[in-house]
């Protein structure tokens, strides 16, 4: 280093994506003092490596030692500006979630623009991916997005009135939009974002969905209402040079509708000025993998740091929100009746307990007698099941063998090979093909044995069903009609899952079979039967949101029917026929039995009377993850020893115990004080963390599953 003896070395202080601290100090050549700032790209040595990360701050000091400090390597000149209300939702949410800013701002980004250059000198990735676009035709600036204009119908009096409320709204809040399956709440979203567009043509807006297989159908609806060029698509599941023009587009401020699934929060926006949240309830706004962030709340978060009003948009809104809601945090806007002719299906329940012919096959005699009726109308049904693959569990009918996993504490699924990913039937009467049995946690894969492994029997049976043995079974039983299917596994190539979802809605399929990737947000007109193999799945489950999850997918599945004028039906099979939640399903009765749930919950001072994080541990034997878990909870009781608001439970093995060849357990921390927790948080963690320990842990805030 070239300083003056005596001066002080320029201080950056670097986000990387690595959970060890919030960041990390380099020292500034001099010969860059003045030309990097906060917000810069710079590349930085890691070890024997070198990593590419986002300056927080400039400081003249650092808790380090001089000769401890490694000095910036490079910059990246032309990345783009990131708006100060971006930095501040990801202090917010390292805050929060106790974890460090490189560690939420980083992943999110595209792999090209956080990757190091093999040669010093190579052009920046922001500059090739800028050179495609122009190569390609597209814009190189930011320009004005018009609507475009729009299959013109007249929005029905409770749009009229939820748009009237959006059009009034300035500035940062909160909406809930709480409207039955097909009330027409996308129109609601699209047409605020016209009156948007139209106050502000340089705003960005931001339309986050749940689910990769919906953002297809919702991209080409806005790309029609909106310049096409100006509308990009963010989610893991497009190509990475795909992604990366997109997310440079809207970095830029040059997409004025970003759609995206939860990794689009952490996206930053500088012009951005709405948020729409759809399906807000859904489960797949949580991230399960790094930081365990809630995109839903994350939403809100960025909507406050910008100014920007949220809507939160659902037919079965979760708990936390409703009651947000009904307590005037959010301001409720309702629709409870359906667009045009379109009338809500009547849900009937099917006793398996009455209907034998349940034991010997998937689908209840009733329920065979329906779809006949409906295919003998030209009509379409959908049959239901959360469960993919062909069998659950291949077992050995001499000894009593399961196909278990040797890696996690579950079964290896029994899957067929033959059309994987299609959506293609097998012939009627032939046999499937090859067979995998594949575990759904670790994802090994292996052949089915040709006899049992303990007993050496050659008897051996697949139990249960999943999407692909139904739709083998609803190939045979109605020949000459087409099946398909669509689950995580035809998901998984690319394009399948639209092309199933267009021959439904061409007709050219009449029986879809499906998990709950068809369970949201799409619109099937000639769909008349909804039918749900096991309508008892959660329902008798340890974990308390289980009911509240279990009535939302029956709902939201439900809802897929009875789109257009004709009469539609949802047929549930249970063993449980007069549980109270299927009394409250009965009637579409949400606001019922979330009332119902809240003072369940509330007597019982769950979330979200209470708040909640979660210690997770694991290690190669159960009991070093379930003795490092007691330790902990004995520095845990010394800090909260003279707070009798903090309650630190027992150390348990968690429900999937061993994973990956891991064994799992976990602590659960609770208080009435959301403020309490995060108090005790902070010093529990600085705690442990000085303390290094030879298993991998985390901790998890407002867990999703207990």
């Amino acid at each position: 280093m070239n300083s003056e003896p005596g001066a002080r070395p320029l201080i950056a202080r670097v986000a990387l994506d690595v959970p060890i601290a919030p960041w990390f100090d380099y020292r500034v050549s001099p010969d860059w003092a003045g030309q990097v700032a906060a917000g810069d790209w710079v590349i930085v040595p890691w070890g024997r490596a070198r990593k590419v990360g986002l300056v927080i701050e400039i400081s003249d000091h650092s808790d380090l030692a001089p000769e401890r400090l490694r000095e910036v390597i490079g910059r990246w000149q032309d990345g783009p500006a990131l708006p100060p209300h971006w930095w501040s939702l990801l202090r917010f949410a390292s805050t929060y979630y106790h974890r460090g800013v490189g560690e939420l701002a980083l992943p999110p980004i595209p792999k090209d623009f956080r990757t190091p250059p093999r040669k010093e000198g190579s052009p920046s990735p922001f500059a090739r991916h800028r050179a495609r676009r122009a190569a390609s035709g597209g814009p190189a600036s930011a320009q004005v997005a018009e609507p475009q204009g729009h299959a013109a119908r007249a929005l029905s009096p409770r749009q009229a009135d939820a748009l009237a409320a959006l059009a009034t709204q300035s500035g940062f809040s909160v909406r809930l939009l709480h409207g039955v399956t097909g009330s027409g709440k996308t129109e609601v979203y699209l047409r605020w974002f016209e009156l948007l567009l139209a106050r502000d043509p340089r705003s960005q807006l931001l339309l986050m969905v749940p689910e990769i297989a919906l953002t297809p159908h919702l991209a080409a609806l806005v790309q029609r209402r909106f310049h096409e060029q100006h509308v990009v698509v963010l989610h893991s599941g497009v190509s990475p040079a795909e992604r990366a023009r997109a997310w440079l587009s809207a970095a830029e401020g040059r997409a004025r509708v970003v759609i995206g699934t939860r990794l689009a929060v952490l996206t930053p926006l500088p012009g951005l000025a709405a948020i729409v949240v759809d399906e807000e309830h859904d489960a797949s706004y949580r991230q399960q993998d790094g930081v365990h962030y809630s995109a839903r709340d994350l939403a809100i978060v960025a909507g406050r740091c910008a100014g920007a009003p949220v809507l939160l948009g659902s037919a079965t809104p979760s708990l936390e929100t409703w009651r947000a809601a009904k307590r005037g945090r959010y301001r409720l806007l309702q629709m409870p009746e359906r667009i045009g002719d379109a009338v809500l299906p009547e849900i009937e329940m099917v006793d398996l307990r009455k209907d034998r012919s349940g034991a010997r096959q998937a689908l209840s005699a009733r329920a065979i007698v329906a779809l006949e009726a409906v295919l003998a109308a030209g009509d379409q049904a959908l049959i239901f099941i959360n469960r993919r693959g062909y069998s659950p569990v291949l077992s050995c009918e001499g000894c009593g063998w399961v196909s278990r996993c040797d890696h996690c504490s579950a079964w290896r699924v029994l899957h067929r090979l033959r059309g994987e990913g299609s959506g293609e039937s097998p012939r009627p009467g032939t046999r499937a093909g090859a067979y995998r049995l594949q575990c759904h946690h670790c994802g090994q894969s292996v052949p089915p044995p040709q006899a049992c492994p303990e007993c050496g029997n050659v008897s051996l049976a697949a139990i249960g069903r999943g999407t692909q043995r139904l739709e083998e079974e609803l190939a045979e039983r109605f020949p000459g009609h087409a099946v398909a299917r669509l689950d995580r596994d035809v998901a998984q190539r690319r394009g399948a899952a639209q092309q199933v979802i267009e021959a439904f809605h061409a007709g050219s399929v009449r029986l879809l079979v499906g998990t709950q990737m068809l369970a949201k947000g799409h619109d099937f007109r000639r769909l008349s039967l909804v039918v749900v193999v096991d309508g008892d799945a959660g329902l008798f489950s340890s974990d308390f949101r289980a009911p509240e999850r279990l009535f939302a997918t029956l709902m939201q599945v439900a809802g897929r029917a009875g789109r257009d004028a004709r009469a539609s039906r949802v047929l549930i099979q249970t063993r449980f026929p007069d549980h109270p939640l299927f009394a409250f399903l009965r009637r579409h009765d949400y606001s019922g039995f979330a009332d119902h749930l809240i003072v369940e919950r509330r007597d019982a001072s769950m979330p979200p009377f209470s708040h909640q994080a979660l210690l997770r541990a694991d290690a190669p034997e159960l009991e070093t993850a379930i003795e490092w878990l007691q330790s902990a909870r004995s520095i845990g009781q010394t800090l909260a020893a003279d707070s009798a608001e903090i309650q630190l439970f027992d150390p348990v093995p968690m429900t999937l115990q061993r994973l990956k060849d891991r064994e799992r357990a976990q602590l659960l921390v609770e208080s009435a004080s959301r403020l309490v927790l995060h108090r005790f948080l902070e010093a529990w963690l600085t705690r442990l963390r000085a303390h290094p320990a030879r298993i991998a842990w985390h901790l998890e805030v407002d867990p999703a599953e207990i």
